[in-house]
């Protein structure tokens, strides 16, 4: 650190503007470096952040059952990120598996399993929010249970003409709903 009086044009020592009573202090050290911390100390600080980040890339490298078998099978055919792109719960991992057994990847039972656990523990679905069937408007019914729009538009109709519904049974009543597809999806359902 260097301390600097101005001088003025005659050569009497002044001080610069905005520093009353001070000296302009100017410091020579890179950019970067105006922490103060001392460059010893800059650089441990360095190291264990980067020990720190190193460590928490190794705990993500860290090997999972399944993850050899993912790898080494799945890229026979494809990337190994697009592949696990879209999230999914157990049965649709198991879909995916079963598609891909078919279409001829080479592999054991064992194997199969242990990558379909790996990805649905590794690579889980959102969950599907539940269907407030009170309160849900018929778009919301056709695409939540799946069923056709005038189907939809029944239940809203029989909800706005007779009250809401207290469970499943009294959706059931409504006319013309296909009672299978409701009760497929009886679990998403919230009175």
């Amino acid at each position: 650190m260097r301390i600097e009086k101005f001088t003025n044009v005659s050569g009497n020592p002044s001080r610069p503007r905005g520093y009353p009573g001070r000296a302009l202090i100017r410091r020579h050290a890179p950019i970067g470096a105006a922490t103060g911390i001392p460059r010893w100390g800059r650089e441990r600080f360095l190291l264990a952040v980067l020990l720190l980040f190193a460590s928490g890339a190794w705990a993500q490298v860290a090997e999972v059952p399944g993850k050899a078998e993912a790898l080494r099978i799945c890229i026979q055919c494809h990337e190994f990120e697009r592949s696990v792109a879209p999230r999914q719960d157990r049965a649709g991992w198991q879909a995916t598996m079963d598609k891909m057994v078919a279409l001829g990847a080479i592999g054991t039972q064992k194997e199969f399993d242990a990558i379909v656990n790996y990805l649905a523990k590794t690579y889980p679905g959102e969950e599907v929010p539940k269907i407030k069937v009170n309160q849900a408007r018929a778009i919301e019914l056709e695409s939540g249970l799946s069923l056709p729009r005038s189907q939809a538009a029944a239940i809203v109709q029989y909800r706005t003409k007779n009250g809401d519904f207290k469970s499943i049974e009294d959706l059931k009543k409504v006319p013309g709903v296909d009672v299978a597809k409701i009760e497929a999806r009886k679990d998403r359902l919230l009175f």
